[in-house]
């Protein structure tokens, strides 16, 4: 009985095409996940503006209440710029940014400047301010009975 020689050929490589079409897969990959990234930047940006004027509001309301003294976070639209009464620093709001202040009548000034201002018992004179950028947005409220600070995303109130 005989049997017929069996031949076995081991490919030892890949081929120049293989290895271009994989390469391409790879930078079409790197290509959409860069882009994803970049157009994040935007909103991450503007969240992180808004959590900053929310450390800045509850700042203040702290000190208002450890030193039994009316303290002012004073917004200047004109310029994008916010301050906290006591501090010598002027916060940055990146001007792609508008940035919108509802608060009482007379917390308000014709240039441009609004005002929230916290009481000695935690209270305040209330309002909202929105941080918007093209279609996303975030607003802070203010309660203007506890003093309270919430942070919501504009598009889910909608």
């Amino acid at each position: 009985m005989r049997f017929g020689s069996c031949t076995l050929h081991l490919n030892k490589g890949f081929t120049l095409l293989e290895l271009i079409v994989v390469l391409f897969i790879v930078v079409l990959g790197f290509s959409v996940v860069t882009i994803n990234l970049s157009s994040g930047n935007d909103s991450t940006e503007l969240k992180a503006a808004a959590r900053d004027i929310v450390s800045a509001l509850r700042y203040a309301r702290g000190q208002a209440l450890m030193s039994h003294q009316e303290t002012t976070i004073t917004l200047d639209l004109a310029n994008n710029t916010y301050t906290v009464s006591g501090r010598g620093k002027v916060y940055i709001i990146p001007k792609t940014i508008d940035v919108t202040v509802v608060t009482a009548q007379r917390e308000l000034n014709g240039k441009g400047l609004g005002n929230i201002r916290f009481f000695a018992d935690g209270s305040s004179t209330g309002g909202r301010i929105t941080l918007e950028r093209g279609k996303a947005g975030w607003q802070i409220d203010i309660n203007w009975l506890t003093g309270q600070i919430e942070l919501d995303d504009a598009r889910a109130s909608e």
